[in-house]
């Protein structure tokens, strides 16, 4: 059972994918991992129970494998703020590097495949050979013209793989690439003509268009402009990755076991500088990931990480190039491969799988020349030992499933909340979302996207009557509505508040109830703050700030954070445009004009058309208002930016007299 079903799992992996959650393809192979390992363990313990004995073979890698295993659950319980967040991280989370040791564990012990190769088995080439032919027909989108029903409108999707991600796709083709050329140059002219035609078609040709095909996909430009032609391909920039591992050496604590997984945005916002805002990236606040897996270890496992996962680098190298039992050119190539990947590229689950298979063939390469010494514990004559043994290990194994159980049904749950909001039915998604929370209350972005339901049913019992004067009853239940978003917004906040996104998801629902509940523009306010404390280098933040300042006629303060927007961002026509209104607003009409001219320059009149025909308009008014000067629109200069203009605009929320919420709904407030 445990062969079959390994083969299965190995099979299965780069396939496998549902719609039944939010997102379709990592998830559900890691939660396939979880469940995989666990039903591996359940076979063991089975066996155990019937046979009476423990058997044990001793392996090289297996003291390495434990020791990295350990440096991320050392960091995870010390240094992640949201562990269990971080524990089921699919890129770099303990759950997932647990399930895939039990994987290598199992892979490097199989007996029935110790004299012969994982990576040249008929598994791997017809799993080659099928991922190639999907490639293949889904770059031509064969469904694009079709009428499919909702739960199977992504197979429109020009970048629809299985896989997951198209950088995942191609770092899997590449992997197969190595395979079928090396085992194609080692067969030679030991086979049939057709055969061998046969074989180069699914080793080589195959996966070669097929890869071709998803390189082109990634790097090819997508808008409509040269300036915004970039491509599909978005990596987190290696520079700042860089600046990130060395950030937390700063601190003996972070350099020694890192800022926990799950924990690289946090500090990724720390890092960011001038020259990312000039980046066409500079309107993603952050990135989850570093460009590289081997600066995610460091970074958020510390020099324990790096140091443990380089040993183990280090002795697979040893093993593939020395000693009695040296690897084979294709494992060696393999593993160069697999190593650069890990240096140019951010972690994911895909190449972590790669990686952990490659080290149990390792495994399986000392085994084959070497006596093997498999140790053997009978219990039989301990019955009582043997007894508890399976008991303990059944109780931990139903344990684990039970809440992987839990948080995978929450997934479920919350992909059940965004078909609601598709079928416009507000009960549904309320209801799932809040069963969601139920299952699993520690994921960020089912408490957030909670907190933004109960606002939103505050806003549309608010807007029944425009007046702003409502029923006590409704009254009442805008107050509950209310209350319910902005302490999800808070467990938000405490779940990690080292997120500058975080806090400005709690400053957003503050924002959106400043007209109807008293102190919310305080409170708004002192979010944004801390927002921009995470993330000192973010334009808009201050412009959103900028903003609550502006709609309270606070002209001074809106015209300092909009300025320091400007000097983050100095080519953004949105920061230069509401400088130029607060400027009116003060009545420095000099400044104002000079700040719309500058706006001007920034919009480019082929592909925002309406947002610079509005500026022209308004610097005519503004030029009314100066006394006896004859100021001309400079519209020199390179128009290097898009994007639309908007001035600050109160919330739709409007109920008087206002609500008046407990102390406890501040930000402060713990």
């Amino acid at each position: 059972m445990k062969k079959i079903f390994l083969n299965i799992i190995l099979f299965l992996f780069p396939f496998f994918f549902l719609n039944v959650t939010q997102e379709y393809f990592v998830t559900n192979k890691l939660y396939l991992l979880g469940f995989g390992s666990l039903f591996l363990l359940l076979i063991s313990g089975v066996e155990l129970l019937l046979t009476k004995k423990i058997s044990w073979q001793k392996n090289p890698f297996d003291n390495l494998i434990l020791l990295f295993l350990t440096s991320v659950a050392v960091s995870t319980l010390f240094s992640s703020p949201n562990k269990i967040q971080a524990l089921l991280n699919p890129n770099f989370g303990l759950a997932m590097m647990i399930s895939l040791a039990v994987l290598y564990f199992y892979l490097s012990r199989n007996v029935r495949a110790i004299h012969e190769s994982l990576l040249q088995s008929r598994i791997y080439h017809l799993g080659s050979i099928i991922l190639s032919i999907i490639t293949i027909i889904f770059y031509f989108q064969p469904f694009k013209n079709v009428a499919l029903p909702q739960n199977l409108a992504f197979l429109k999707n020009p970048g629809f793989t299985p896989v997951g991600s198209q950088l995942d796709l191609a770092i899997l083709l590449g992997f197969f690439i190595i395979i079928g050329i090396v085992n194609i140059l080692k067969k030679g002219e030991k086979t049939s003509p057709l055969r061998s035609i046969i074989y180069h078609l699914g080793s080589i040709i195959l996966p070669l268009t097929a890869l071709f095909l998803t390189i082109y996909s990634l790097i090819k430009p997508v808008g409509t402009d040269v300036i915004n032609h970039v491509s599909t391909l978005i990596l987190p920039p290696f520079r700042l990755s860089w600046f990130a591992a060395l950030e937390i050496l700063k601190n003996p604590a972070s350099a020694i076991i890192g800022i926990g997984p799950d924990n690289f945005s946090a500090i990724f916002t720390r890092v960011k500088d001038f020259a990312y805002n000039q980046s066409p990236l500079w309107q993603i606040n952050s990135f989850n990931v570093s460009r590289s897996a081997i600066l995610q270890i460091l970074t958020e496992t510390g020099i324990f990480g790096l140091l443990t996962f380089g040993l183990l680098i280090f002795n697979a190298i040893k093993q593939l190039v020395k000693g009695d039992h040296k690897g084979s050119p294709l494992q060696l190539f393999l593993f160069l491969y697999l190593i650069i990947c890990l240096l140019i590229f951010p972690p994911s689950l895909i190449l972590w799988f790669l990686f952990f298979i490659l080290i149990a063939e390792l495994s399986k390469i000392y085994n084959l020349g070497s006596n093997i010494n498999k140790q053997i514990i009978d219990l039989s004559d301990l019955l009582p030992i043997c007894v508890g043994i399976v008991i303990i290990s059944l109780g931990l194994i139903g344990a684990s499933g039970y809440f992987l159980g839990r948080t995978y049904a929450s997934e479920y749950f919350f992909k059940k909340s965004i078909d609601g909001i598709a079928l416009n039915n507000a009960k549904l998604v309320y209801d799932n979302q809040r069963q969601a929370i139920i299952l699993n209350p520690y994921i960020e972005r089912f408490r957030s996207s909670f907190a933004q339901t109960n606002i939103l049913i505050a806003n549309n019992l608010a807007l029944k009557n425009k007046d702003g004067k409502i029923t006590e009853q409704d009254r009442q239940t805008i107050t509950q509505a209310i209350q319910a978003g902005i302490s999800e917004g808070k467990v938000v906040v405490s779940l990690n508040p080292q997120k500058a996104g975080n806090w400005q998801s709690l400053a957003s629902i503050y924002a959106n109830i400043i007209n109807a509940a008293a102190g919310a523009d305080v409170w708004t306010i002192s979010a944004f703050q801390r927002a921009i404390l995470a993330d000192p280098q973010n334009p808009v933040y201050r412009v959103s700030l900028g903003g609550v300042y502006y709609s309270q006629n606070k002209y001074d303060d809106a015209l300092r954070f909009f300025e320091q927007a400007i000097s983050l961002k100095p080519d953004w026509p949105n920061a230069s445009y509401n400088y130029a209104w607060a400027n009116f607003q003060k009545k420095n009409y000099p400044q104002a004009v000079n700040a719309l001219q500058a706006t001007i320059k920034l919009i480019d009149p082929k592909l925002n058309k309406a947002d610079y025909d509005k500026a022209l308009k308004e610097l005519e008014e503004f030029k009314k208002m100066l006394p006896n000067e004859d100021v001309q629109v400079d519209q020199s200069g390179e128009k290097n930016q898009s994007g639309s203009l908007n001035l600050p605009t109160p919330p739709t929320t409007q109920i008087s007299p206002k609500l008046e919420l407990p102390k406890e709904a501040s930000p402060e407030a713990k």
